[in-house]
């Protein structure tokens, strides 16, 4: 039996996502380390579309948008515990140390972990139709799951190759050109962006399932001038001289694009 969501229960969603990372930050605030956010942000989507799905009932659309948000999920964060756990804070949160060194702590909780929630909830804006709507698959979900399939190839494999690739101390200095890596300089967040327009494509199968168009935007936003690609192509121009020659061959993000 389905039932329908309104406002109220996504305000309700987005609260209990908020209890969910004030205890990440309450953990961060312990082991001295705000970067734990990076691993559990992802899961903070599972959580989210558990909620959804319990509130709204199962049903063939809802079941096949579910196992396509905990697939993302798990992968994404079991990926960042193995590379980040044990090697400290990351950079940017460091750098944000510096800025506020006394009163961190406290301005990690809404300026981190907090703010990352409620991004979070805006992102995923396409799940909340789509578990209001439960239904049978449609024309779009099959559509979409495809594109969130050719994004989830992009995402795995360009973070397989790097890993692979920085395994080998001798590349500590190299910039990495193979695999993915020769058509686009970030695959990851290339197959991160298609992975959510996928779940938009979803979307447009659904009453007002179009109105969801401002979450993948504000990632891709995100990905191409905050968070993802300015900010880490930065620090590469500064450790790696022979980035700035890998940025003039490759696109920044398109594969094939412009180059």
């Amino acid at each position: 039996m389905y039932a329908a969501l309104y406002f109220g229960d996504a305000l309700h969603v987005w609260l209990s996502c908020m209890c969910f990372f004030t205890f990440l930050w309450f953990v961060s605030v312990w082991v001295k380390d705000a970067s734990i956010v990076d691993i559990f942000w992802s899961l903070g989507f599972l959580l989210a579309a558990t909620l959804y799905l319990n509130k709204a009932g199962s049903s063939p659309r809802s079941n096949l948008v579910f196992l396509m948000v905990a697939a993302w999920s798990v992968r994404l964060a079991a990926y960042l515990a193995m590379r980040n756990l044990g090697k400290g804070e990351d950079r940017r949160y460091k750098a944000m140390r510096v800025i506020r060194p006394k009163e961190f702590w406290i301005w990690s909780l809404y300026r981190v972990f907090w703010l990352q929630c409620t991004l979070m909830m805006i992102i995923g804006a396409p799940l909340y139709f789509l578990f209001a709507n439960p239904g049978p698959l449609n024309m779009f979900s099959y559509l979409g799951a495809a594109v969130w399939a050719l994004g989830m190839f992009w995402e795995v494999v360009g973070d397989f190759q790097m890993q692979r690739f920085k395994s080998n101390k001798n590349n500590k200095a190299k910039v990495m050109r193979l695999g993915l890596w020769r058509f686009t300089r970030h695959p990851n967040y290339f197959g991160e962006a298609i992975i959510w327009w996928g779940f938009y494509i979803c979307a447009l199968g659904v009453p007002y399932g179009w109105l969801s168009f401002f979450g993948p935007l504000l990632l891709n936003f995100f990905l191409l001038k905050v968070s993802g690609v300015s900010m880490l192509e930065n620090d590469l121009r500064d450790r790696k001289p022979d980035y700035r020659a890998y940025i003039k061959e490759t696109p920044a993000f398109i594969p094939f694009w412009g180059k």
